[in-house]
């Protein structure tokens, strides 16, 4: 697959190099040149400094025959509107982005976007944690 993300923070270069690992066409753009440090020294895919909302970028990336397009930025808003660029604009078949407002993560949802919601899912998984432990009521 030919996969684009947006964003090569913690998530970013997480994916970016698990994905190449397994053998798919990785392009990666961030708006800061110092973030693509964290990626493996052998990374064999492409780097690209730039916004990810930016269409000349997103062109340079490969965005319209992109397979797969991720925006995992820090900002929800770029990630919104970098998915709906991918989305309405390069029709790019599958386009997940992170959210970390649980409404607005909900909203874009019922508008047809894959949304991750870290914020929910962390709050689930540690409250399954927290009630497994909990002892059964005593009577």
């Amino acid at each position: 697959m030919r996969i684009l993300i947006v964003g090569c923070g913690r998530v970013g270069w997480r994916l970016a190099s698990d994905f190449t690992a397994q053998g798919h066409d990785v392009v990666v753009v961030d708006i800061k040149p110092h973030a693509f440090r964290q990626l493996p020294e052998e990374f064999p895919g492409r780097v690209i400094v730039g916004t990810g909302i930016d269409e000349d970028v997103l062109r340079s990336a490969g965005i319209e025959h992109a397979d797969v397009f991720v925006a995992v930025t820090n900002d929800d808003n770029t990630n919104i509107m970098a998915a709906q660029i991918a989305q309405k604009i390069y029709h790019v078949p599958r386009v997940v982005l992170r959210v970390y407002d649980p409404v607005r993560a909900e909203i874009f949802r019922e508008l047809g976007l894959t949304v991750v919601c870290p914020t929910t899912t962390v709050a689930g998984l540690i409250e399954e944690q927290v009630l497994a432990g909990a002892a059964s009521p005593q009577g």
